[in-house]
């Protein structure tokens, strides 16, 4: 089941000279994780602006194209009702929280009051999403005294408390130590294991090689190449587009060891590991 279609997306913003977004189209099925790699302004940030109606509704500028997420065609629904359907992580946490809350616990509850949720189911999420993210020690915390990693995770905590069918990330592990990496990608990996659509903007190539089911590569706003990340790590081309594939990737190709009967590049730790250890046999 297709959860995103995206037919000839443009969009410039104003007073800017040239497109963010130029004619993009591409479809995602129910539960896949899409990686959106590229180097800064290639349009990451924009095309998830996008998916969740921030663009046009919210920046003006010059829009064409269409997109549906779950059957609606963003352009012509109010953000306020496709919230309820996507879920978006920014990569600078303190655009996200409300400010209005004294706690961890209660920021997290914020989003459910609005949708009217009773407050049992309410409390079931809010327990949930603070033993998933590690962050059940400052549930009684301000928000206002956490560190930036702590930050981050209480965002992707309340967007994950709305179960949204379709979860955006822009970059939400930035502010994150390895660890709490680590754990933000097993967990959004599990929600697309339990058929959560996810699309995550990330610089963390070896995550998003490990994680993601395809990658979708950006470059000055247009989409280079939408393929499975053996695919798209494999291009000989990938430094022109400002992309370094993951190291163990980089590894394999130095020493021109690909997957067995393929002409890919390995791109785990694993897979580079098994492959190194056959030539050595």
């Amino acid at each position: 089941m297709k959860k995103i279609i995206v037919n000839g997306l443009k969009y410039q913003y104003p007073q800017a000279d040239v497109r963010a977004l130029n004619d993009i189209s591409f479809e995602v099925e129910q539960g896949e994780f899409i990686g959106i790699i590229g180097k800064n302004s290639s349009g990451k940030s924009t095309l998830c602006q996008s998916l969740v109606g921030l663009v046009p509704h919210f920046y003006k500028g010059a829009y064409g194209g269409e997109i549906l997420v779950d059957g609606l065609e963003v352009k012509n629904h109010p953000i306020s009702e496709i919230a309820l359907k996507v879920g978006i992580v920014f990569q600078n946490p303190f655009t996200q929280i409300s400010g209005s809350k004294l706690t961890v616990y209660d920021e997290i509850a914020f989003g459910l009051e609005n949708i009217g949720l009773p407050p049992a189911e309410m409390h079931e999420r809010i327990t949930e999403v603070l033993k998933e993210l590690d962050i059940e020690d400052i549930k009684d915390h301000s928000p206002f005294t956490l560190s930036g990693g702590q930050m981050q995770r209480l965002a992707i905590a309340s967007i994950m408390a709305m179960k949204p069918e379709i979860l955006v990330l822009d970059e939400p592990t930035s502010q994150l130590d390895p660890a709490g990496s680590e754990e933000v990608f097993k967990t959004i990996a599990e929600l697309s294991r339990q058929g959560v659509t996810v699309m995550m903007a990330e610089h963390n190539m070896e995550k998003i090689a490990q994680f993601s089911n395809r990658v979708m590569l950006l470059h000055e706003g247009r989409l280079i190449d939408y393929d499975t990340p053996e695919k798209i790590f494999s291009r000989v081309d990938l430094a022109d587009f400002g992309v370094e594939p993951p190291v163990y990737t980089t590894v394999c190709k130095a020493l021109n060891i690909k997957k067995n009967g393929s002409d890919v590049y390995p791109v785990t730790l694993a897979e580079a590991e098994m492959l190194l250890r056959g030539t050595q046999r």
